[in-house]
């Protein structure tokens, strides 16, 4: 069974850091891209940050600079690394996989950041 589990979340004051991960099981984790989603209260799930399986990324236009996405597939773990972190960046992070044309979620994870 295909499982995304997230963990690092939490509350953390404006200018603060964060460090998401997301463990993988039962994937092709080599050949899936991952990447994280947020969803804000009353707002739509949005791509924050992807990393491709033949190692390419992209972010987000809001988060350039301060968030930074990485993977071991050693590990079959992804991380996301927030720093100067804003109140905005504040909802539920949600790492996701896709692989063959499928999507895969975690069950996500809480950022709240304090003004």
């Amino acid at each position: 069974q295909v499982r995304l589990v997230e963990s690092g979340g939490g509350l953390v004051q404006a200018g603060g850091s964060l460090r998401l991960s997301c463990v993988a099981s039962d994937f092709i984790f080599t050949r899936t891209d991952m990447g994280w989603y947020r969803q804000a209260p009353g707002q739509q799930r949005e791509l924050v940050a992807r990393f491709s399986a033949g190692g390419s990324t992209n972010y987000a236009d809001s988060v350039k600079g301060r968030l930074t996405i990485s993977r071991d597939n050693a590990k079959n773990t992804v991380y996301l690394q927030m720093n100067s972190l804003k109140p905005e960046d504040t909802g539920v992070y949600y790492c996701n996989g896709e692989l063959f044309g499928s999507m895969y979620w975690g069950q996500g994870t809480q950022v709240t950041v304090s003004s």
